[in-house]
């Protein structure tokens, strides 16, 4: 559904930037690129990893200096480089990675360094939680002001961020990637948070890859490509297959792009588990993998998905049976999970998945140490030519093996820790979200390597919420509240795979194709 909310008319853009250049040594980051967002809009901006959508970020959140072109906030140029409470005043951006700090309380985090009138004042505790409620009722949050923040939500913590900015009088806030950790109810209400506010004229820079998103929030759409401004078009006129091109430059195809896949055939069962239970978390969880296979694991925040799919890589200790390639592997235990050929894509690749300081050959070497030379030892040479060959395989777009993770595009960066995992050559593959926060193009190119897998009759278990994801798959099995509620074969429709994870569902429904014509 289009967003038709008809944003105030006004003449005078909220943010505008207007021939904006950035080089970073010989790299174009940038090159003339505009945008224009007026007040009370929710303006999406996309592109593909690289397009240049971050550097214009750290330019409209006067992070970085842009070397040409001007900006401008409600026609009043842009604060001094340097000035953060100026620029605190008319920007903020809420960034996929919280900078809410968990150890203080709610209202802490909101006025974070203006605790007190003074530094020479005491902070008056009564005072700032009275004014941390006044400012959350202000906006419609229901928040407790004393509450630690280690124990809020992610869409709650967003929530405090948004906020935090609209106190500092911003009225132009960055979402960079907002909706990447939040289920289809928490999507909801964040969406319903951010239309209220368009109603008290704050406007919106929307940032995502979830296409569909952008249709149901935001009512314009500016589209970067190779560091150029593309297009900029309200989104009622631009259909997804024209989005799409004018991201890639490519025509969209009209048929299902794992066509060309075919569902290999099952051969031996490589993954079985038997009851398996983390208390609290899923229970009794019994399914079979075969190797030719990709199976999905479908679920909603809470229900348990993400970490079954931990348990496997041995990050969790649960009680019941799990064999991998007819050995049994005690869970808990990640050496014996990688022992038995369990290699995982975890969740979040920055938390939990790179080591950003270190070079693409270090991180995407890390699981293989034992191959890089003689008693422990690693031979500069052939840690290259590990590396070398992988980028090749994955092809990861890098100056060199030698560069740092962290300048690579979020895309390549998912690429370096699929490769690593695929380093181990392992009987399985545990990939969650694997596609998280990577362009269109990208999320064809690493849903297809993993479909490989299967091709060398081994087996991969995508955990995902993502409908894009979870199509690469020969079935899919739905968790609910922690358990197997529904199985899927390949021809389920996007509304049934909806309604399983969001529990409507009897359990252990099978659906698919052949099921539909039953």
């Amino acid at each position: 559904m289009v967003n038709t909310a008809t944003p105030p008319v006004t003449t005078t853009p909220v943010a505008q930037a207007t021939g904006i250049s950035k080089r970073f040594g010989a790299t174009v980051a940038l090159r003339d690129a505009h945008i224009t967002v007026m007040p009370g809009e929710a303006h999406a901006l996309v592109g593909r990893n690289g397009a240049g959508k971050s550097t214009l970020v750290s330019i409209l959140t006067g992070l970085q200096k842009p070397d040409a072109g001007s900006l401008a906030f409600q026609g009043e140029p842009a604060p001094a480089h340097g000035d953060i409470n100026a620029w605190r005043s008319r920007v903020a951006c809420v960034y996929q990675h919280s900078t809410i700090l968990p150890e203080l309380t709610v209202a802490e985090n909101l006025f974070l360094h203006r605790q007190s009138p003074s530094a020479l004042r005491p902070i008056r505790w009564k005072d700032l939680r009275r004014q941390a409620r006044d400012l959350l009722a202000e906006y419609g949050v229901e928040l407790d002001p004393d509450a630690r923040a280690r124990d809020l939500t992610v869409e709650q913590r967003q929530f405090v961020e948004i906020a935090r900015a609209l106190s500092f009088g911003a009225q132009f806030i960055i979402l960079d990637e907002p909706t990447a950790k939040l289920d289809a109810r928490g999507i909801d209400r964040l969406f319903g948070k951010l239309r209220d506010l368009q109603q008290h004229h704050v406007a919106f820079l929307f940032i995502s890859h979830h296409l569909q998103e952008v249709y149901d929030l935001c009512s314009s759409v500016t589209v970067f490509r190779d560091a150029r401004h593309i297009v900029t078009a309200p989104v009622a006129e631009l259909d997804r297959d024209a989005l799409v091109e004018a991201m890639t430059g490519e025509a969209t195809q009209t048929s299902d792009v794992w066509s060309e896949f075919s569902s290999a055939t099952a051969g031996r069962p490589l993954l079985s588990l038997d009851g398996l239970t983390l208390p609290g978390v899923y229970d009794d969880v019994s399914l079979t993998v075969r190797s030719g296979e990709v199976v999905g694991v479908a679920g909603s925040a809470g229900s348990g998905s993400v970490q079954l799919g931990e348990t496997l890589a041995g990050l969790h200790r649960a009680s019941g049976g799990a064999t991998v390639a007819g050995r049994q592997i005690r869970t808990g235990d990640v050496p014996t999970a990688l022992a038995a050929g369990v290699a995982l894509v975890p969740e979040d690749r920055h938390l939990q998945g790179l080591v950003p300081g270190r070079s693409v050959t270090e991180n995407a070497t890390l699981s293989v140490g034992d191959q890089l030379g003689p008693f422990g030892t690693v031979l500069p040479s052939r840690s290259r030519r590990f590396a070398e060959r992988m980028i090749k395989d994955l092809d990861i777009k890098t100056p060199d093996e030698r560069t740092p993770v962290s300048a690579l595009s979020g895309g390549n960066q998912q690429k370096v820790v699929i490769a690593r995992a695929l380093a181990t050559d392992p009987h399985v593959l545990v990939a969650i979200r694997p596609t998280n926060g990577v362009d269109v193009k990208s999320k064809e190119f690493l849903l297809g390597r993993i479909r490989r897998i299967a091709e060398e009759d081994k087996a991969a278990l995508i955990v995902s919420d993502e409908l894009d994801d979870l199509r690469a798959c020969d079935r899919v099995v739905v968790m609910f509240q922690g358990r197997i509620t529904a199985e899927f074969d390949r021809g389920w429709s996007d509304e049934q795979l909806v309604a399983a994870i969001e529990g409507m569902a009897g359990t252990h429904e099978r659906k698919g194709s052949d099921a539909d014509h039953d």
